[in-house]
């Protein structure tokens, strides 16, 4: 999401939300081989850096063990839930200009429009985006970024890449994270002050909505691959809108999703 410097913004926000990704799975996991025979495998990474993204990887959640869980615990210990709801709704309405934007440029109209008019309907009746006034009228959220867009395109992925700080990405991702820095329209707010701050409380939510998958990953035989497998899973089934091509497996939205509901 962050890739480009811009005047009023501290470091420490784009360590945190790039950090996010790290834990940005979902329960399936399994074992994947390396070899650039599988790379166009929609269900198995592409990994020849294998080594050396174990080395970050380890960096990375040494990082969050550090700062975003205790971070993530407290905001979840503090914070009312119906309040923590208002604010997941609203850091998901300011993402839906963009989300709008990249479903135009895959082609689907139907759907930019549909994204347009959540964004209308939850920034005026629903306070700013507080309430999702249009999800409970019938609006569904049809969220898109531009790493996806590119892979409606045709682009390559590329080798898995973990990144410090930055965490799981694709080769083709990081192209695109220019791209959806620029089309977040927080970026635009002119108070740099209150912009960080509210990035900030954007990552402690974003990180406080994956405490769930604390106890999937530390229990599995090997995080990495648990990781790795799980992020390229759930980046397949988001590219092909919840319907990836049958390869043997069958994924359900449902495991997709429980890593964002809301733990009391």
């Amino acid at each position: 999401m962050i890739h480009a410097a811009r005047a009023g913004f501290v470091p420490l926000r784009h360590f945190l939300l790039l950090m996010l990704i790290l834990l940005g799975a979902n329960p399936l996991s399994g074992c994947a081989t390396t070899d650039a025979s599988d790379e166009d495998s929609p269900y198995v990474a592409y990994d020849p850096l294998e080594p050396l993204n174990r080395k970050i990887h380890s960096f990375n959640t040494v990082v969050d063990k550090v700062a975003l869980r205790p971070l993530a615990r407290g905001y979840r210990k503090v914070v009312p839930s119906p309040v923590r709801r208002g604010i997941t709704n609203f850091f998901s309405n300011l993402t839906t200009p963009r989300s709008s934007l990249n479903n135009f440029l895959q082609g689907k109209p139907k759907r930019g429009f549909s994204e347009l008019g959540r964004f209308i309907f939850n920034s005026t009746l629903g306070l700013g985006g507080f309430i999702d006034i249009a999800g409970a009228g019938g609006l569904e959220r049809y969220d898109e970024n531009f790493a996806e867009t590119l892979s409606v395109w045709g682009v390559p992925d590329g080798p898995y890449l973990v990144l410090p700080i930055w965490g799981p990405n694709m080769a083709s991702d990081v192209a695109a994270l220019p791209v959806d820095y620029y089309s977040d329209i927080w970026t635009y707010y002119d108070n740099s002050s209150v912009r960080s701050k509210v990035w900030a409380l954007r990552v402690i939510d974003l990180r406080y909505r994956l405490l769930s998958a604390d106890s999937i990953l530390e229990d599995s035989q090997d995080p990495y691959v648990a990781v790795r497998e799980a992020f390229r899973q759930n980046r397949t089934f988001r590219i092909y809108d919840g319907d990836p091509p049958s390869n043997g497996e069958q994924y359900e939205d449902e495991l997709f999703d429980e890593f964002f509901e809301e733990g009391e």
